[in-house]
């Protein structure tokens, strides 16, 4: 917890805080959208009271390492709190190295149906979210670390429904994390044990709505995953160039579904 600082005597109030969501001090002037813009009240305060420059990303706000960028949600979280509070990310990422995540209610009862099935046939375990190392919304990390304890845990078949980024990563880079994703599962996939892609799509395009309460978009990822509807191709890398061949200049988030 921070500490009062002794030598400062307080001002009068009243005391405003204001965020300024994506407003960014940078080292260097070129490209700095932020040292371009005219903003007389902002140079005014800055040159005439004191302030201090605050890391707004990594270790600091509570992300695993510093390498993990902030954002709106990183910034909310940590505005004020006086102290550093662990993010989403590292409490995941803490949870696995730990293991407690294994221990947890929700993973014992997902996995014990998996194993068991039903009506007969055997069970799947389902994984859906942001498939990159974003760190913001997720990690592919984090999923990998799923997939193997599934398997070391008896489970036999995975299925896999990954929304495409390119917004917490590069737009372009799907298949930067699609590519080595589906070589690391062939490696797995032995013992019996059978684990793919098996929809996806943008994440702007469907399922994931942070935005918009839109329902749409959300109706057209339970069709995508849950019924089975889209184009279809052999794999997730083939998919993605497929669906980049049709739609040219497409960024990620905004690719269709597919299956």
């Amino acid at each position: 917890m921070l500490q009062k600082f002794p030598a400062f005597a307080g001002v009068p109030g009243p005391v405003v805080v204001v965020v300024m969501d994506g407003y960014g001090i940078s080292k260097h002037e070129l490209g700095s959208a932020i040292d371009a813009a005219r903003k007389p009240t902002l140079d005014r305060l800055f040159a005439e009271y004191p302030n201090i420059r605050l890391r707004a990303h990594g270790t600091a706000v509570g992300m695993p390492s510093d390498e993990d960028m902030g954002n709106s949600e990183v910034g909310h979280n940590a505005i004020g709190a006086g102290q550093v509070y662990a993010q989403g990310a590292a409490l995941v990422a803490n949870a696995i190295a730990e293991g407690a995540i294994w221990q947890g209610e929700a993973w014992q009862e997902i996995v014990a149906g998996a194993r068991a099935g039903a009506d007969g046939k055997a069970g799947v375990l389902h994984f859906i979210g942001l498939f990159s190392d974003g760190n913001v919304h997720s990690h592919i990390g984090h999923l990998k670390a799923m997939v193997v304890q599934a398997k070391a845990e008896g489970v036999k078949t995975v299925r896999i429904h990954a929304l495409l980024d390119g917004r917490d990563v590069p737009e372009t880079s799907a298949l930067d994390y699609v590519v080595p994703f589906e070589a690391f599962l062939a490696e797995i996939g032995t013992g019996g044990f059978d684990a793919r892609i098996a929809s996806g799509g943008g994440r702007q395009t469907i399922t994931m709505d942070r935005y918009d309460a839109n329902w749409p978009m959300v109706a057209r990822g339970w069709r995508t995953h849950v019924l089975g509807e889209g184009p279809q191709f052999a794999n997730a890398t083939e998919a993605v160039h497929g669906l980049r061949a049709k739609h040219p200049g497409t960024i990620d988030q905004d690719l269709p579904e597919f299956i």
